[in-house]
């Protein structure tokens, strides 16, 4: 079966359980409903499955701490393994769709209000982090839990600057320090990254106080509003 004709199904499916009177017109990534409605639909290659993952437990957080802010997720998965099927084991998305244009400063200032009183307020009973790994842009972020946001903060330096050195880029930030930049005290060479990340970013940020962990969207920019 083609990929496409094989993941349409699989959104007709769900969207004929939400309206099972309607007839659908689909043109991928848009599904147009008779009543009127769009919806967003998209599939991924198999190495895309984490990135689906960690959008759609994104949008699934962000609509229980600002319910209608973003796009609800009407469903997310993997087609099922199928050794003799291309599309199988490749990951889906189904959600709404808004068609947003330029944000007049009413509405600015209506999101604005939302996030800080809304998203900003919606504070973690599990610490600082996420439960998946989620992306920016095409930049994986590992995540997990972490009791002290300092924790935090240093563990996501860490992951950024060990794939910027997996690339050879700024190799600066990871070769070890001169002997005229050691403290008096240290007997070995220490990484530069290793010093950020495990006596710099602590420093600085454990004086803060009452950092809480509330609901960040960390990639909020013109084109996503």
């Amino acid at each position: 079966m083609p990929r496409t004709s094989a993941v349409t199904k699989i959104f007709l499916s769900y969207l004929r359980e939400l309206e099972p009177n309607a007839e659908y017109t689909v043109h991928l990534p848009t599904i147009k409903s008779s009543s009127g409605k769009t919806y967003f639909a998209k599939v991924g290659s198999r190495s895309d499955k984490d990135q689906f993952v960690g959008e759609a437990e994104s949008l699934k957080a962000i609509n229980i701490a600002a319910p209608g802010l973003a796009p609800q997720l009407l469903a997310s998965g993997v087609t099922d393994r199928n050794e003799d099927d291309i599309s199988s084991g490749e990951p889906y998305f189904l959600s709404e769709y808004r068609d947003f244009t330029h944000l007049t400063d009413k509405a600015g200032e209506i999101l604005g209000k939302r996030m800080a009183t809304e998203l900003h307020a919606h504070k973690s009973k599990n610490g600082f982090g996420f439960e998946v790994p989620t992306y920016c842009g095409a930049t994986r972020q590992e995540n997990g839990w972490y009791e002290r946001w300092e924790e935090c903060y240093s563990a996501m330096i860490g992951n950024l600057l060990s794939k910027l050195k997996g690339q050879g880029r700024y190799a600066d930030l990871c070769q070890k320090r001169r002997s005229s930049e050691r403290e008096v005290s240290l007997e070995v060479p220490m990484k530069r990254s290793t010093l950020m990340m495990s006596r710099v970013i602590p420093y600085l940020l454990k004086s803060l106080v009452r950092v809480e962990p509330v609901l960040l969207h960390g990639d909020l920019w013109v084109r996503l509003t």
